[in-house]
């Protein structure tokens, strides 16, 4: 249903705000400045930008402006043109600072932008801000020592997920219509799933991650947040290299045109031996309605090295993330500017023998060849499992206890979204209910190699059959 008022505005779908630019019934210069005042009234509770531009948004969406609406300019960019968007602080800014989060590049201003930055400028889209981020991406809950912890929009006490929160944070609570984040071992599923929103990652490599500051180059991708599944095939679009007879989803209907057969694939093992009571009762109840649907068919699948991909992908990340502030001259000349989680782990980096980082990659390797034999004998699309195994904790809690055993928060919503990083594979987010106390609740799917497209398709396909309506309860 298209918005009616202006608080209806910031909640309303990409494809609704295009189509009210191009019947002008909606201005890119009235929008921006109707979300640059949500921000001011809305962020101090959530603290998810860092650096919010904007003079350099309203610039950008009276050019938009110009080449919608004027005669003489004439010049229709597509689906993002004049479309409020934000960036997580990691991705370089031409002429706009680029901390990542951190005290060491707090004056940090980069000279150009990131590959992916001129693609979506050249997709029209308007960047009203930075946002705030886990310390050089390095964890899961977005508790900055620098500039202050991100709050969870659905709740102010707890965390929004990690590293990439406050782009989360700030899609969830509508002070943008989407965001792209970074994601090394679940930091856009992770806090797409605790906010109620999609987030996707990319195969590994296929969207450029030039002038974007590394944490880990063999497990690193980039991606977007969004509130829909169309939002984030829109964001994608621009930034993902098309592949001979791929669709382009410009239009919904392009998504929902002839609802494809599928399978899914639920893994035995690993997936559900660690997750609280609620969350597994939730996600149970999403698989049973898509059996219900006629074109789904769900089958389990075995994986026998999942069990290892947690450590593998720990020793890989630990050891390239400190050879990167090693040759950055950072650390550990710098150690004392670092947060004590990131100095810790830095720390730990040099401790990986070079042995054991090279069996981390064979690790990798055979779970890459394990995966697509198990999906292709089992003939399955995608697997189906939960995004996280608990829903989002509070801030400074660093362990959940799931039945009568202890956990560490890191550890636990690492757990399910390390294996798509290792093997390098497409893996998507999108919400599948809440639990009593109303926190959003994550269905994760994850494809073979390239088929992002079609893992956007199976998540367009449940998000009709559960739509989420809600908006995080949050008052200036």
């Amino acid at each position: 249903m298209p918005p009616t008022t202006d608080a209806d505005l910031p909640f309303a779908s990409i494809e609704e705000i295009s189509l009210l630019y191009r019947k002008r019934k909606l201005s890119p210069v009235e929008l921006t400045r109707l979300l640059l005042a949500r921000i001011v009234e809305l962020d101090p509770k959530l603290n998810s930008f860092i650096t919010v531009t904007s003079d350099v948004a309203l610039a950008q969406a009276k050019k938009a402006e110009t080449e919608l609406f004027s005669r003489k300019a004439n010049r229709d960019r597509g689906p993002l043109h004049g479309i409020p968007i934000s960036l997580k602080d990691n991705i370089y800014t031409e002429d706009i600072r680029t901390t990542a989060g951190s005290k060491i590049l707090a004056k940090f201003i980069p000279q150009h932008d990131a590959t992916i930055v001129t693609q979506l400028k050249n997709a029209g889209a308007i960047i009203l801000g930075k946002t705030n981020m886990h310390e050089f991406a390095y964890g899961v809950t977005s508790n900055n020592p620098h500039y202050g912890p991100v709050h969870n929009p659905w709740d102010l006490a707890r965390i929004p997920g990690g590293s990439s929160g406050g782009s989360a944070a700030a899609v969830a609570a509508g002070l943008c219509y989407g965001s792209i984040g970074t994601d090394t071992g679940g930091s856009i599923r992770i806090p797409a799933a605790l906010c109620g929103i999609v987030g996707l990652k990319p195969t590994l490599g296929r969207v450029s991650v030039e002038g974007v500051i590394p944490l880990s180059p063999k497990l690193d991708c980039v991606g977007p947040l969004a509130r829909t599944v169309h939002d984030a095939a829109l964001l994608l679009e621009p930034i993902l290299p098309r592949v001979k007879g791929e669709p382009s989803f410009r239009s919904s209907r392009k998504l929902s045109a002839k609802p494809p057969k599928f399978t899914l694939g639920v893994p035995k093992e690993f997936f559900f031996d660690v997750i609280s009571d609620e969350v597994q009762s939730i996600f149970r109840q999403a698989i049973l309605h898509s059996l219900s649907a006629p074109k789904v068919r769900v089958r389990e699948v075995s994986l026998s090295l999942l069990e290892e991909t947690e450590d593998a992908g720990n020793q890989i990340a630990w050891a390239e993330a400190t050879y990167y502030h090693q040759q950055s001259g950072c650390f550990p000349a710098r150690s004392s500017d670092y947060g004590d989680d990131v100095r810790t782990r830095l720390a730990l980096g040099t401790q990986v023998p070079a042995t054991t980082y090279l069996t981390a990659l064979e690790t990798r390797e055979k779970f890459i060849q394990e995966l697509h034999l198990a999906m292709a004998d089992a003939g399955v699309d995608a697997l189906a499992v939960p995004s996280t195994p608990i829903t989002a904790p509070l801030i400074d809690q660093e362990n959940v206890t799931i039945g009568d055993q202890n956990h560490s928060t890191r550890a636990l919503l690492l757990r399910p979204n390390r294996p798509a990083n290792l093997a390098g594979v497409p893996a998507v987010t999108i919400p599948c209910g809440f639990t009593l106390y109303g926190l959003p609740v994550g269905l994760q799917l994850i494809g073979a190699v390239t088929d992002e497209h079609l893992l956007l398709q199976i998540a367009f396909a449940f998000e009709r059959a559960h739509p989420q309506s809600c908006r995080p309860p949050l008052h200036a």
